[in-house]
């Protein structure tokens, strides 16, 4: 049978090594809030093991318990803590602090003022219940529709965690003496083995949903366009395929903007490409102040952006569309000095029937109606009729150039 002493310092180890990976984790990402408080846990946790493990040698004295414990009850506050953070909650060290005082206060009562390991126990198990409940209940929480395999190990893991601390209370007031954490004993050899497993169990739990997280954020950025912060193409595309999925099932349409600033080659080649940048930057700013809360605005290239209406009609897109065209003329005729007014036109498509699932015949129908909009003059808009047959994609490309 391993003894006890020996299974506190591979508690020790292993609660070190998890630090070292957090610490690492926190100054790779140091955005992500949370791997600083799993870090201080882990090294909190190792430095309660490490008292503990010195009972052992002074054993005329209680104090390294009441360190022990205290610093073990703060491991699993600073725990909930980064569940919190990851989860975007408050973050508070009230309840932290509240919740190590009392442990501290009472294990210091039935340590020094009335000695009674059962009582110790109960003060024991409680502060470290209470974090750990709190943080199950917001693993379990679902984020975005769903919880991530990490939280879900981590909250059964911390569920298996709460288990043991019961089992160890039901069996210390039934059997004071058997459950010590100090005493060589089978049970709390078996005890501290399975609790060591459970913990690197916790922690990878929590490293899962990091890389889950992570991974999340590459994925989001990868549909992102890196100079306007709106959707990419691939954005666009993924948005209009789903879109065209939906309305294939319901048969509700919903229309597709195609917006192209005009003479933006004459604003690079006498302004600059930097003053470009900050006329595509500016219209982005303005045409998401008459959008609706559900509408797509995604750069598709250059100075070509698109506009997705969920749920809307041909005439709906076409009060949009003059929406956007409305607050672009106005901040023109407002321009003064060295101010470059931006002028737009814009094709306005409905989806249909004979649409289906090809997002790109909703686009070609849209480009079908920006060029009637650039041939009447620019800076309006033009909505496709059905009637007229939606030009090839890459008629439409040319007729983009020509443009």
């Amino acid at each position: 049978m391993l003894s006890v002493p020996t299974l506190w310092t591979v508690f020790v180890v292993n609660f070190l090594a998890l630090g070292l990976i957090w610490a690492y984790v926190t100054r790779s990402y140091p955005t992500f809030g949370a791997a600083r408080f799993w870090t201080a846990s882990a090294f909190a946790a190792a430095g309660g093991a490490a008292c503990a493990m010195l009972r052992v040698v002074m054993t005329d004295s209680l104090l390294p318990l009441l360190v022990a414990g205290t610093l073990m009850v703060l491991a699993a506050c600073l725990a909930e803590m980064g569940v919190r953070c990851f989860y975007g909650r408050p973050v508070s060290w009230r309840g932290t602090v509240l919740i190590s005082a009392l442990a501290f206060a009472g294990l210091g009562i039935f340590i020094f003022a009335y000695d009674s390991m059962p009582m110790r126990i109960v003060v024991y198990t409680a502060a470290q219940v209470v974090p750990m409940a709190l943080a199950v209940k917001l693993l379990l929480a679902p984020e975005n529709g769903r919880v991530s395999p990490g939280a879900r190990l981590a909250a059964i893991v911390a569920t298996m965690i709460i288990g043991i601390y019961g089992l160890r209370l039901v069996g210390a007031l039934v059997q004071p003496g058997e459950f010590s954490y100090v005493r060589f004993n089978a049970s709390q050899s078996l005890v501290i083995l399975v609790l060591v497993f459970l913990s690197m169990a916790l922690n990878f739990g929590f490293l899962l949903m990091a890389i889950d997280r992570l991974r999340n954020e590459v994925a989001d950025l990868a549909l992102l366009d890196d100079l306007t912060g709106v959707g990419n193409r691939r954005h666009l595309l993924q948005r209009l395929s789903e879109e065209c999925a939906r309305s294939e099932r319901s048969g509700e349409t919903f229309a597709l903007l195609v917006i192209d600033l005009d003479g933006f080659k004459a604003v690079n080649d006498t302004h600059g490409h930097a003053a470009g940048d900050a006329c595509l930057q500016h219209f982005t700013l303005m045409a998401q102040t008459r959008l609706r809360p559900g509408d797509m605005l995604a750069r598709t290239g250059g100075d070509e952006f698109c506009i997705v209406l969920p749920s809307s009609t041909l005439r709906e897109g076409g009060m949009i569309a003059r929406r956007v065209l409305e607050v672009v003329r106005a901040d023109a005729e407002q321009c003064t000095g060295n101010d470059i007014p931006i002028a737009i036109s814009i094709g306005v498509a409905q989806w249909s029937r004979e649409i289906g699932l090809h997002p790109d015949r909703l686009i070609a129908a849209a480009d079908h109606a920006l060029y009637d909009a650039k041939k009447g003059g620019k800076n309006g808009y033009a909505t496709y009729e059905p009637s007229a047959p939606a030009l090839a994609p890459d008629m439409v490309e040319l007729l983009r150039r020509s443009a």
